[in-house]
């Protein structure tokens, strides 16, 4: 019997034909062919061969390393992910090193992009050359940090910067403005994309992003969505196409349209033991009293499942001004909340920005005379407060609950300790810059930053 060397549970590969320095694999003998993250796939005709170019991430979470790959095209197979789905992969021959020895390789090109590893090297490759010994990493060849960074030295960009897309509704809103020269002033290059003009081309082999008159959106790192209420599903839409193509988005499809349901936000936070105010939900106007009842009765507030800054809240009084708030919404299959009202507030609460699982600042926000709301567009005044540790943890957990990298996560004071009323996962600078002075947009870019592993030399 031939003497097989032992590899380990993970190696490192080196593919000298596609100028891939070092890559690191998991060894996986329960998968027939070996396969490779790979983006912006095309298939080209070389001769009267199909030849197939795509690039490589081939360090997890730096996009900042893009290798331009080229090879000829055997096969297309279908092969079951992990997720166990189905899918087209097209398959290319290349010689790959491990330690001293050098062989062909099939690999599929697979989106591997939220796997742990970029690649996974399969019971093809190791079928008469190795034993694996699951206990063991790096048996073949091992990589240093220092070496790593040695190695990929000549692959950085020159540019100074990232490449970052703002997507958004409207380029002269303060928040939108301000995260421009926080960009800029950084060194990186920002564009601003107006979420109704861009479209999406969905196709397994070359899924595009294009922009109005046809430019493909396929280089940038990075993605702030700042999405509208009125475009959340074509925004959330765009934003799972460019994680598609494996640009990082700061704030996710999912996490946008969690915060954007209340309802479903709300249950959420009950499950995970968030304490927000009583809330109710109904369909049938039938049990409209026994609703008031179950939120300790008027006055009450009464909000629409989608509302935002304000807008679509409603302060019932007495019960039967409830009852008539309420039907008349339920009349028109208009879907609401009712929460309790929480008195001892005074028209206060809090707003904490979370970035990136830290309260960069937080601001005390006081209705105008006469409201009950303590929201900025509607008159309410800011300042700067010290939020209690309780607070604090209070703000990070609900942030946590509904991943959402980039918070406004609003709180409020009550004689059972604080209250969560709700999260916006697209928050306005404006109030909290000004009450705080905190250079909230400088570290949502700094944020971006530590994702991408960037080093600003700024």
């Amino acid at each position: 019997m031939k003497k097989l060397k032992i590899i380990g549970s993970e190696e490192w590969c080196i593919f000298p034909d596609m100028g891939i320095p070092a890559i690191k694999a998991r060894v996986d003998s329960g998968a027939k062919t070996s396969s490779i993250q790979a983006t912006n796939i095309k298939v080209y005709n070389k001769g009267a061969q199909e030849w197939v170019k795509f690039e490589v991430n081939p360090l997890q979470e730096n996009r900042s390393i893009a290798i331009e790959c080229d090879a000829r095209l055997i096969d297309r197979r279908m092969v079951k992910s992990s997720s166990g789905i189905s899918e087209e992969r097209l398959v290319v021959k290349t010689p790959v090193a491990l330690g001293h020895d050098t062989f062909g390789i099939e690999l599929t090109l697979a989106n591997r992009d939220t796997m742990e590893f970029r690649m996974l090297l399969g019971r093809e490759a190791l079928t008469n050359r190795y034993m694996v010994n699951p206990a063991d990493s790096y048996a073949i060849q091992d990589f240093k940090e220092e070496e790593l960074n040695s190695i990929y030295a000549p692959y950085f960009k020159e540019k100074t910067g990232l490449k970052i897309a703002l997507l958004a509704s409207n380029p002269e809103l303060y928040s939108n403005k301000r995260l421009v020269e926080a960009a800029e002033a950084r060194g990186h290059e920002i564009v601003f994309l107006n979420v109704e003009l861009a479209y999406m081309k969905l196709d397994a082999r070359s899924p595009e992003i294009r922009y109005r008159g046809g430019n493909i959106l396929n280089e940038f790192d990075a993605v702030i969505p700042r999405i509208k209420p009125s475009v959340t599903f074509y925004g959330c839409a765009l934003i799972r196409q460019f994680d598609n193509l494996g640009v990082y988005c700061q704030n996710s499809a999912e996490a946008i349209a969690q915060s954007r349901d209340k309802l479903f936000a709300s249950q959420l936070f009950s499950k995970n033991d968030i304490h927000i105010p009583i809330t109710g939900f109904a369909k049938s106007p039938m049990d409209t009293k026994d609703l008031i009842r179950m939120v300790n009765g008027a006055p009450l507030i009464i909000k629409l499942l989608e509302s935002t800054q304000g807008k679509g809240v409603v302060l019932a009084e007495t019960n039967k001004a409830a009852e008539s708030v309420i039907n008349a919404f339920k009349s028109v299959n208009t879907n609401i909340l009712v929460q309790e009202f929480i008195k001892e507030a005074n028209g206060q609460d809090i707003r904490c920005f979370v970035v990136n699982g830290k309260v960069v600042a937080s601001m005390q926000r006081q209705a105008e005379k006469g409201e009950f709301r303590a929201n900025i567009h509607q008159g309410g005044k800011a300042s700067i407060i010290k939020i209690t540790q309780e607070e604090r943890k209070l703000a990070l957990k609900a942030a946590k609950v509904l991943n959402l990298a980039v918070a406004g996560v609003d709180i409020i004071r009550s004689n059972k300790g604080p209250l969560l009323l709700e999260v916006n996962s697209s928050p306005g600078l404006e109030g909290i810059e000004n009450a705080t002075g905190q250079d909230i947009a400088n570290s949502m870019i700094m944020a971006i930053e530590k994702k991408l592993k960037f080093s600003s030399l700024a």
